[in-house]
């Protein structure tokens, strides 16, 4: 099956495929490299405290036999096409020595402010999943979450069902944060109270951390 979804950029059609599952060692701890990549709320921008919710899903990303080595590799204002371009560059040096390469994405809200189409947006996703799984790195995608603006979340609605969409075709686990918190109160007002436009604060992101470790994490991991 194809990736049929026209439009100027919707390129040459992709082939589906699974997600790749992890090889696991058969003895002694798992050593796993986990990366995150992603934009500034991978980056934990406007968190007082600095752990965003990625450093709060490591810290619950505990089990005796799973040794974790996690790598943040979140940058202000990314689009998914510069996400492309850092897979190839950076993430590669954090698998170096590890026996178990897992990847965990999240994308999209600087797209829509840099006029990323959707189209584009859909084939860099695909493009992404499609070449992490021909590596053999399983892949997890989470979700942008809601913002503090009416017309930006208007956008990202028809964004997060499109993502939903292309990780649903290649059996690749995917956390919606958008429709969980657009009319969550606790969220709604740490958006207001943020000092950075469209990111929340501490509470903020420790809901969207709730969020990841409540849908598919530990199974996606393989640890109880």
């Amino acid at each position: 099956m194809a990736d049929e979804h026209g439009g100027d950029d919707a390129g040459t059609p992709i082939e589906f495929r699974p997600s790749a599952e992890a090889a696991v060692v058969p003895d002694g701890p798992r050593d796993l490299a986990l990366v995150f990549l992603g934009a500034s709320l991978v980056a934990g921008v406007g968190d007082p405290k600095g752990q965003g919710w990625v450093t709060r899903v490591v810290g619950r990303t505990q089990h005796p036999e799973l040794t974790v080595n996690a790598y943040n590799l979140g940058v202000r204002g990314d689009t998914s096409a510069q996400l492309l371009e850092r897979w190839a560059s950076e993430v590669p040096r954090r698998w170096a020595g590890r026996s178990e390469r897992r990847l965990v994405l999240s994308v999209g809200t600087s797209d829509i402010l840099r006029g990323v189409t959707l189209a584009r947006h859909r084939l860099n996703l695909a493009n992404l999943l499609d070449d992490a799984t021909s590596h053999g790195v399983s892949t997890f995608v989470v979700s942008p979450p809601p913002s503090d603006d009416d017309e930006l979340n208007a956008r990202l609605e028809v964004l997060v069902d499109a993502q939903a969409d292309v990780c649903s075709r290649r059996g690749v686990p995917f956390v919606d944060c958008y429709a969980p918190l657009l009319g969550h109160d606790q969220w709604r007002t740490d958006l207001a109270a943020s000092r950075v436009p469209h990111h929340p604060g501490q509470a903020g992101y420790g809901l969207i951390a709730w969020l990841v470790l409540h849908n598919g994490w530990n199974e996606w991991l393989q640890i109880g």
